[in-house]
């Protein structure tokens, strides 16, 4: 009896040390494993920030959101540029820098003048917009999911500027 006590408890023995062998090999084979995807992790992150430090020149303001529109609603280069005259007339009309007081004006009432609500939980916005003369504006606004042009026509007098929406299209 002595002798099958002796030999249960070195199997015993065995079957422990053979347990924690196993065990021992597979947590080396797991932490492999992590350091491996830990390794790939590491090199998508050194190549994003290349990227990230090759598009540096691009940054914009944390305020600015950088939408582009679509093809096709881009203006032409030639519209929206303010001629001599027309500068003229609207600095007489107490306007220090015509364009760029029009498209700031613009900017802040935005949310009177669009013609669309926004869906989606998206807001409307105007995402381009040029002065055609010392009368007339158009604007694309979109709120991410739908989006327009509209013609705009300003007033203005002793500096003040009145907008009004002449036309406007969905696209």
């Amino acid at each position: 009896m002595r002798n099958a006590i002796a030999w249960i408890v070195a199997a015993v023995f065995l079957f422990a040390a053979l347990y924690f062998y196993w065990q021992k090999n597979e947590a080396e084979s797991r932490l492999r494993i992590a350091d491996n995807k830990l390794a790939e992790t590491d090199q998508q992150l050194e190549q994003e920030e290349a990227e990230t430090d090759s598009l540096e020149e691009m940054v914009l303001p944390p305020d600015t959101m950088a939408v582009v529109p679509p093809g096709g609603t881009e203006f032409v280069d030639e519209l929206g540029s303010l001629s001599e005259i027309d500068i003229q007339k609207l600095r007489q009309k107490g306007l220090r820098n015509p364009e760029a007081d029009l498209m700031n004006d613009l900017n802040r009432k935005q949310g009177q003048l669009i013609p669309a609500e926004g869906v989606l939980g998206g807001k409307m916005a105007i995402r381009d917009s040029r002065i055609l003369n010392d009368r007339y504006a158009m604007a694309y606004f979109e709120d991410g999911h739908n989006g327009g042009y509209m013609v705009l026509k300003y007033e203005v007098k002793d500096g003040n500027i009145t907008w009004k929406v002449v036309d406007s299209s969905r696209l």
